[in-house]
């Protein structure tokens, strides 16, 4: 099974693929206060559990969703025709990178994708191109809780300059022409509650699907929980920041 897709079913339990619980989700949409018929860009967007929740919220506003897995995206649109609200969603299967600055939205998220830019700095840049004159922007990001120890950056790969602590992630996020004006840092809870439902579901789809998957769903799934548990738990952070473009 290729990764992107072990990753999706990861996401089964927990479609919200950040530590951020649901009911931060809709706080954060709802502090937005997006105007009437307000246009929204999800980049990264998977599943789209963000941008289908700002829809329920936002009854007039339209939505693009971008992001390169096949599989999350179609379930993106199931979700979104069950929710009634598949004709205020379009989705385009491609690189976030790649995607082309035709218009100018009131609201564009990249929670959790950041990677895709090649880090805080270059999302946020790029982010900025997609906002019209005081638009927002819903940035999810990892930052060090505490200073990693060696293990710590073993275990995840990481270098120490990979990510910044939270004032210096916030710094880095205005130096783009944007100020903060809200951030939601998530707690230990959110990252455990994310954390065992993406290995717990991956265990449990290995144990009740016997075959030549299995095991590499089985081993991925223990190979993060260990990296988790003796690695970044209580170590990496991650902050939602509400911006908003100036100039």
């Amino acid at each position: 099974m290729e990764r992107q897709s072990i990753s999706h079913l990861a996401h089964r339990d927990h479609p919200i693929a950040a530590p951020v619980s649901g009911a931060q989700v809709t706080r954060l949409l709802r502090r937005a206060r997006l105007p009437e018929g307000a246009r929204i860009l999800d980049i990264g967007c998977g599943e789209a559990a963000w941008t289908l929740r700002a829809l329920a919220l936002y009854e007039d506003a339209t939505a693009d969703g971008v992001d390169i897995s096949a599989e999350g995206l179609k379930a993106a649109e199931e979700r979104a025709e069950i929710q009634g609200v598949w004709e205020r969603i379009r989705f385009h299967e491609r690189p976030a990178a790649d995607f082309p600055v035709a218009e100018r939205y009131d609201l564009v998220l990249c929670v959790g994708a950041t990677h895709a830019f090649g880090g805080l700095r270059p999302t946020v840049d790029h982010v900025r191109r997609f906002l019209r004159p005081n638009g927002l922007a819903l940035i999810g990001e990892g930052f060090w809780e505490r200073e990693p120890t060696p293990e710590a950056l073993a275990r995840l790969g990481a270098d120490p300059a990979e990510y910044l602590d939270l004032p210096g992630t916030v710094a880095a996020a205005e130096a783009a022409g944007f100020d903060t004006v809200y951030a939601y840092t998530s707690d230990l809870a959110e990252w455990d509650d994310y954390e065992w439902s993406w290995t717990g579901t991956l265990l449990r789809w290995a144990n009740e699907n016997p075959g030549p998957d299995a095991e590499a769903v089985r081993a991925t799934a223990l190979e993060h929980r260990d990296m988790w548990l003796h690695g970044y738990r209580g170590v990496l952070g991650f902050v939602t920041l509400l911006l908003q473009r100036t100039g």
